[in-house]
């Protein structure tokens, strides 16, 4: 399934993520739900605009590839859902 298509299925749902494309995509539509871009969530987190770009186009780490891993492992899934902190 593309990205786009992705995308029309995620409005206002969670977010269930099975790859580095999926959190990308995750990533992208909670920052732009916020109406920030790219720079205002680098600053805010003290990341690289360009890291910021990565991650929503799907950037696999290698963390992020391990931890992936252990959860298919155990069985479970992680799913993001919009959470007031």
């Amino acid at each position: 399934m593309n990205m786009s298509a992705l995308a029309k299925d995620h409005k206002d749902q969670r977010f269930r993520i099975y790859s580095a494309s999926t959190l990308g995509l995750a990533i992208r539509h909670y920052r732009t739900k916020l109406g920030i871009s790219q720079t205002e969530l680098a600053a805010r987190t003290g990341m690289p605009r360009n890291y910021v770009n990565a991650l929503e186009n799907g950037l696999e780490t290698e963390q992020l590839k391990r931890t992936l891993e252990v959860l298919r492992e155990l069985g479970v899934r992680m799913t993001l859902d919009h959470e007031d902190w």
